[in-house]
C-alpha cells in the first residue's frame, strides 16, 4: 500500500530523500554544480574548433570528432545510468562520474595529440552522461510533488544557463589565454562538487536495502541490451552528426551506421521487452504521461539546442557578428529564462501543467515566426530581443514537463524514468542540430540557385545595379579595368548573403510548424490527480 501511494504520489516517499536532516533547497545547489559544468562543456568546446585543428596539426573535419565522439559516448550510457545508479549505489555511481568527468578534463587539458584528446573525450562523455539523470532522481526522491515544480525550476536555470553561456565563455578564454583552457576550467569546479556531495548529500537506507535485495536475488547485467542501446544510439549520434558534412548517403560511412542504427533498435525494443531484469525499461513508455512528457522533452531538446548553435551561427556567418557579440545576444535569452523559470516553478504548483506547456509552445511557435521576419540589416538588439522572446516561454515548457512525468511511476523507477527522459532530451537535441544544418544548407543552394538565375544580361536590373557599383568603385578610385570585375563581385556577395539569410527564415518556419505540432499532445496528458498508480503497485 506504501508504494501505490508513493506512486499516486509522483513517485515520492521521504525515505528515498538524500537531504538527510539538511535543507532539501541546499542539496539542490551541491547537485547543481555538476550539472552546471557538465552542461557548460557540451557548447564550449565548439568555438575552438578551428584552435584545436591549428594546434594539432588536424583538419578542422577532424577537429570535430571531438564534439562527435563526445555525444556519442554521452547518448551510450546514459540510457543504463539509472541500472548502473540502482546497482553500484546512487551517491557513488554520481561521484564516480563526476570523478571520471573532471579527470577527463584534465586529460583533454593537457593534450597535444588529436588522437589523445578524442579518446580523453570519450571518457568526458562517460562521465557526463551518467550526471543528469542521476541529479533528477535525487530531486524527484527529495522534493516532494508540491514543492518539485519550484525544484526543477532552479535546477532548469543551471541546465539552460551551461549551454547558453558556453560559448561566450569558451570563446572569451580561447581568445585571451589558450583553447587547454575550455576544459581545465572543469577541474576546479569538479573537485569542488566531489568535497560537497560527499560532504552533504546522504545515500538514504530504503535505497541501500533496494540495492541489497538486488544483488541478493542474483542481479545479472543485461549485456545484450547494453549493447543494443549503445549501437542503436552511437550509431545515430554518428549519422546525424556527420551526415550533413559527408553528404548524408552518399556517404559510406553513413550508409553503415543508418542500418547499424535500424537493425539495433529492431533487436532492442523485443530483448528489453522480453528480459526479467531489462538494463533499459522501456516499458516505462506504456505509462501514457511519461510517454508524451518524453516526446515533449524531444521538443525542449531540439529548441534548446538546435537554436543555441544556429542563431550564433546566423549572427556570424550572415550577419558578421563576432563570436563574442554572437554570445551576447544568447545570453540576453539566459537572463530572461533565469527570471522566468521562478515564475514557472510557482505557477506549476496552481495551475494545469498542460496549460502551461500549451502557453510555452504557442510563445515558441511565435518567437519562431517572429525570427523569420528577421533581415540581413538586424541590429544587435533586435538579435537579442527575438532571442529574449523565446527564451520567455522555454521554462513554462520545461518544468511542467520535467515534474508531470514522474506522475504514476512507481519510486524505485525515478532512476530509470530520468535516465531515459535524458536520452529523449538529448536525442531532441541532436536531431534538431543535425535538422537545422541539413535544411539551412539545402535551401541556401535553392535560394542561391534561384538568384544566379536573374544575372544575366536580358536583366535591366542587373545590368543598372552594375553599372552604378562600377561608376561607384571608379569615382572611389578603382581602376576601370577592374571596376566591372569587383562590382560583379560585390553583387554575388550580396547575393550569397540573401540566399543564407532566406535559408534561415525557412528553418524558423519548419521550427515553428513543428512547435505548433505539439499541441494536439496535450490532449493525450492525464491532469493533475488523474493518474493512476501502475498495475501492481501495491503488491
Amino acid at each position: 500500500m506504501a508504494e501505490a501511494g508513493a506512486a499516486a504520489s509522483g513517485g515520492w516517499t521521504p525515505a528515498r530523500s538524500v537531504a538527510g536532516g539538511r535543507n532539501p533547497w541546499a542539496i539542490l545547489s551541491v547537485i547543481s554544480i555538476a550539472t552546471f559544468m557538465t552542461t557548460l562543456d557540451s557548447s564550449i568546446a565548439n568555438v575552438a574548433l578551428d584552435h584545436i585543428a591549428g594546434s594539432t596539426g588536424s583538419s578542422y573535419d577532424e577537429a570535430t570528432w571531438v564534439l562527435t565522439t563526445f555525444l556519442v559516448a554521452q547518448a551510450a550510457i546514459t540510457p543504463i545510468s539509472g541500472w548502473l545508479a540502482d546497482v553500484v549505489g546512487r551517491k557513488r555511481y554520481y561521484m564516480f562520474s563526476v570523478f571520471l568527468f573532471t579527470f577527463a578534463s584534465f586529460l583533454c587539458g593537457i593534450s597535444q595529440d588529436l588522437t589523445v584528446l578524442i579518446m580523453a573525450r570519450i571518457l568526458q562523455g562517460i562521465g557526463g552522461g551518467g550526471l543528469a539523470p542521476v541529479e533528477q532522481s535525487m530531486l524527484v526522491d527529495t522534493f516532494p510533488p508540491a514543492k518539485r515544480s519550484l525544484a526543477f525550476a532552479a535546477y532548469g536555470v543551471v541546465v539552460v544557463a551551461g549551454p547558453t553561456i558556453g560559448p561566450t565563455l569558451g570563446g572569451w578564454l580561447t581568445d585571451n589565454f589558450d583553447w587547454h583552457w575550455v576544459f581545465l576550467i572543469n577541474i576546479p569546479v569538479g573537485v569542488l562538487s566531489l568535497i560537497l556531495v560527499h560532504l552533504f548529500v546522504d545515500e538514504p537506507k530504503a535505497l541501500v536495502e533496494q540495492r541489497k535485495k538486488l544483488t541478493k536475488a542474483g542481479l545479472k547485467f543485461d549485456f545484450g541490451g547494453f549493447g543494443l542501446a549503445a549501437l542503436f544510439l552511437g550509431a545515430l549520434e554518428i549519422t546525424l552528426d556527420r551526415g550533413q558534412r559527408l553528404d548524408w548517403f552518399s556517404s559510406p560511412v553513413i550508409q553503415i551506421t543508418s542500418v547499424v542504427c535500424v537493425l539495433s533498435l529492431c533487436a532492442f525494443i523485443p530483448w528489453e521487452l522480453t528480459r526479467k531484469d531489462p538494463v533499459v525499461k522501456i516499458r516505462l513508455f506504456f505509462q501514457r504521461n511519461f510517454a508524451v512528457a518524453s516526446l515533449l522533452l524531444m521538443v525542449v531538446g531540439l529548441l534548446i539546442f538546435g537554436t543555441t548553435q544556429f542563431i550564433p551561427q546566423l549572427l556570424q556567418q550572415v550577419l558578421g557578428y563576432t563570436a563574442t557579440d554572437a554570445g551576447l545576444a544568447l545570453t540576453a535569452g539566459g537572463a530572461a529564462i533565469m527570471i522566468m523559470m521562478p515564475v514557472a516553478g510557482i505557477l506549476g504548483n496552481k495551475v494545469d501543467p498542460r496549460l502551461l506547456i500549451a502557453f510555452s509552445l504557442i510563445v515558441q511557435s511565435f518567437a519562431l515566426w517572429n525570427m523569420s521576419h528577421l533581415d540581413t540589416q538586424i541590429s544587435f538588439a533586435a538579435a537579442a530581443k527575438a532571442r529574449m522572446i523565446q527564451a520567455v516561454g522555454l521554462p513554462f515548457m520545461f518544468v511542467p514537463i520535467t515534474a508531470v512525468a514522474y506522475v504514476g511511476l512507481k519510486p524505485e523507477e525515478s532512476n530509470q524514468a530520468s535516465a531515459l527522459m535524458n536520452v529523449m532530451r538529448n536525442l531532441g537535441g541532436s536531431i534538431g542540430i543535425s535538422m537545422v544544418q541539413t535544411l539551412t544548407a539545402q535551401r541556401q543552394q535553392f535560394h542561391q540557385a534561384r538568384y544566379v538565375e536573374t544575372l544575366n544580361p536580358l536583366n535591366p536590373s542587373y545590368v543598372n545595379g552594375l553599372n552604378q557599383i562600377s561608376q561607384t568603385l571608379q569615382a572611389n578610385g578603382q581602376p576601370s579595368a577592374f571596376a566591372p570585375q569587383q562590382a560583379l563581385s560585390q553583387i554575388y556577395g550580396k547575393l550569397t548573403q540573401q540566399a543564407a539569410m532566406l535559408s534561415y527564415i525557412d528553418a524558423f518556419h519548419v521550427l515553428m510548424l513543428i512547435t505548433l505540432g505539439c499541441l494536439p499532445l496535450l490532449l493525450l496528458m492525464q491532469g493533475p490527480g488523474k493518474t493512476k498508480p501502475p498495475a501492481g503497485a501495491g503488491h
